[in-house]
């Protein structure tokens, strides 16, 4: 795993190859901000720290599964 994470440190120094995994990143916890706020009616509504955390972790949690397809 050490080896792993040492490549992916060493291509994310390549501005290219580190905006694809920012991009990445960022779509996971967009995706996820937008179906919180469809299922608990809070589209145009304000976000408390409680819905911005639940959709940091579902945001999180999706984009490990994007990544382990």
């Amino acid at each position: 795993m050490k080896e792993v994470i040492k490549k992916l440190n060493e291509g994310l120094k390549d501005p290219t190859y580190r905006i694809g995994w920012t991009a990445n990143i960022a779509m996971a916890q967009m995706d996820c901000e937008r179906w919180y706020r469809e299922e608990n009616n809070k589209v145009g509504k304000y976000l408390n720290y409680q819905d911005r955390l639940a959709i940091a972790n579902k945001g999180a949690e999706y984009f490990l599964e994007l990544l382990a397809k």
